[in-house]
């Protein structure tokens, strides 16, 4: 271990750096404040002291509007029904939590909205009959193509009066692929009889099950059939605390997620890009700061909803996002902020195509591809294709960079000559690199192409 006095220097001057960027980041927003309000529209109400709000931030926006219109209360009645089945009639719980995920879906997108889910949901189930993980895959690719599809979404455009009806069937439908996909390759892995629990009802079950349905976290067909099963239950009153617990984190990190709309317009910023070329470089090293952690902090949100809902179903959740700004790696990153996504991409991508364990070649290769499903399935544009190659880069570079260092040659030499704090500062320094690279990249995928250009130019080039 490192001195505390050493210790307590770089938390101090970690937590001044990102005040200090915050405080340049707010400043720049006070003073172009009418002119970002102009071009965006700042939304003004009488909560946090009249401060106007950022609404440039799509998902937030589009999260909470919904949420307050029809989610609360649909959550709020699920948390009723899934209690009272399992007093009353707790054998067949899963399937009234069927029954109320279908009417809650029916109640939000309508008729067609269970259509569509429905037959996605049949159709994978009859060509996951066939045992073939190929085709498995490639109807759950072709099911997810159909999506990007113009003439497909014009035909589903009119289904509905809003685009916000139309973006919450859309989003429904990318997340339950990855729910059909996880019980056809289990059943394709499943040795002739297959269990009882891989019957359509349970896949019913499983994909209807509504905390989860619109937007995650994913919980793969195994893990929700085996917990669901076992119905470890709490007591009501260990319900209630649970209950108060969650709660109590959720509207504090509401209230942290909307204060930082309020005192930091970063994604009016951002979407101004000659705005963004001009500010100062604290500012712009406080943007991407301020811009990541509220990433992480709406995901604490819309997965910690879903997150406790499950707790008092008996079920456990993947964890939730672990703080970006502990984050020193690009393995870490994947592995700790969206922990569901991440499991079914091991589990179901990865591991299946080789791995690691069939050379260095290969392991790229399997790596490569896992990134480029993820990008597919976020969406398949241009500057997710970029964001999942930086990435894809940053992983490699980084097992790169570790192999190397623990080549027994290297390992000895650091050993003889470095003290073991100093290979701990040696650690930090290369893994600041990595840290300061995830952020860059990262930018890609939040702000788009443009933005992740301005700031490789004003870092790197100017």
């Amino acid at each position: 271990m490192l001195s505390r006095w050493e210790l307590s220097l770089y938390l101090l001057a970690s937590l001044g750096f990102h005040f200090y960027s915050f405080y340049e980041v707010y400043k720049v927003s006070r003073e172009h404040e009418e002119e970002l309000d102009q071009e965006f529209e700042l939304e003004a109400d009488a909560f946090f002291g009249g401060l106007k709000k950022d609404p440039t931030d799509f998902e937030w926006s589009f999260w909470m509007e919904w949420g307050k219109q029809r989610l609360v209360w649909l959550f709020l009645g699920h948390m009723v029904v899934s209690q009272m089945a399992t007093l009353l009639v707790r054998k067949h719980r899963p399937w009234i939590l069927m029954v109320y995920g279908m009417w809650a879906c029916w109640s939000v997108l309508g008729v067609p909205g269970v259509a569509m889910v429905f037959l996605h949901t049949v159709i994978a189930f009859c060509v996951a009959q066939f045992r073939s993980l190929l085709l498995s895959w490639l109807c759950s690719l072709l099911l997810l193509s159909t999506l990007r599809l113009q003439g497909v979404e014009e035909v589903k455009r009119r289904w509905y009066k809003t685009d916000n009806e139309y973006d919450l069937l859309h989003f429904t439908l990318t997340v339950r692929c990855l729910c059909y996909t996880s019980f056809s390759l289990e059943f394709c892995w499943q040795q002739l009889p297959a269990p009882a629990s891989y019957s359509f009802p349970w896949v019913l079950a499983y994909v209807f099950y509504y905390p989860v349905f619109h937007n995650g976290p994913i919980l793969t067909f195994p893990d929700f059939v085996k917990q669901m099963q076992q119905q470890e239950l709490c007591s009501l009153r260990d319900s209630l605390c649970v209950l108060a617990r969650g709660l109590g984190r959720l509207l504090c990190w509401w209230g942290l997620a909307e204060l930082m709309a309020r005192l930091m317009y970063m994604h009016a910023i951002y979407s101004s890009i000659p705005l963004l070329e001009t500010v100062s470089s604290w500012t712009l090293g406080g943007l991407a700061l301020a811009q990541v952690l509220f990433f992480y902090v709406k995901y604490l949100v819309l997965f910690g909803v879903p997150a406790l809902l499950m707790r008092l179903d008996g079920l456990n959740p993947p964890p939730l996002p672990r703080c970006v700004s502990t984050m020193f790696s690009f393995t870490g990153m994947w592995r700790h902020f969206d922990v569901g996504l991440h499991n079914f991409l091991i589990r179901y991508v990865y591991i299946p195509l080789g791995g690691s364990q069939h050379g260095l070649l290969w392991m790229l290769f399997s790596t490569a591809i896992t990134f480029a499903f993820v990008s597919f399935w976020h969406g398949g544009y241009d500057y997710l294709w970029c964001w999942a190659a930086l990435n894809w880069l940053g992983i490699t570079v980084e097992n790169g960079v570790q192999r190397l260092v623990e080549k027994p040659c290297i390992r000895d030499s650091l050993a003889r000559h470095l003290s073991p704090q100093a290979r701990r500062r040696l650690h930090a320094a290369l893994a600041s690199c990595a840290t300061s690279m995830l952020i860059l990249f990262n930018l890609v995928f939040l702000g788009g192409n443009q933005v992740g250009k301005t700031y490789w130019d004003r870092i790197f080039i100017q």
